[in-house]
């Protein structure tokens, strides 16, 4: 039943790689349980590093749009996860029920500035996109449980 699904906002600083990547796999792993957006404190525009990784695990977001928060804001999220320090500390209040929960992860743009090359700078995309599929493999059951996890929610 779609009214049963959870919804989960993914929020990044620029809406442009990890909160994309978390909502491209939610969409392809969890999509009988959970409705999934994304969208960023600043819209940037979507990496097409991220694209293309994504891409090479069978998940398409090439079709995603890089959205600001403010675009999202009259959805009635169940849950909202920060996945940057900058979107946490920049976390705008959700009307409703929002739980906010912070689950960061390194930002590949980010570390691929130290790269040699190209396939060194995927090397650290690929690492950081299947550490979110592992995250989102474990929801919506660990959103529940987080609080005993040691991660930040805010009610």
């Amino acid at each position: 039943m779609e009214s049963q699904k959870l919804k989960i906002l993914f929020l990044c600083t620029g809406n442009s790689c990890r909160s994309q990547m978390a909502e491209g796999w939610a969409k392809k792993l969890k999509a009988d349980r959970v409705e999934a957006w994304s969208a960023g404190t600043a819209a940037k525009g979507l990496d097409p590093r991220a694209i293309a990784v994504m891409a090479e695990a069978g998940v398409d977001i090439s079709a995603h749009t890089s959205k600001n928060v403010d675009s999202v804001m009259h959805i009635p999220f169940d849950y909202v996860v920060t996945v940057c320090g900058h979107a946490r500390e920049n976390c705008p209040f959700f009307p409703g029920k929002a739980k906010i929960v912070h689950r960061g992860f390194e930002d590949p743009p980010q570390l691929a500035r130290s790269a040699a090359g190209e396939e060194e700078a995927l090397i650290h995309y690929r690492r950081v996109r299947d550490e979110i599929r592992a995250f989102i493999e474990t929801i919506p059951e660990s959103l529940a449980e987080i609080k005993s996890n040691g991660f930040l929610v805010r009610d």
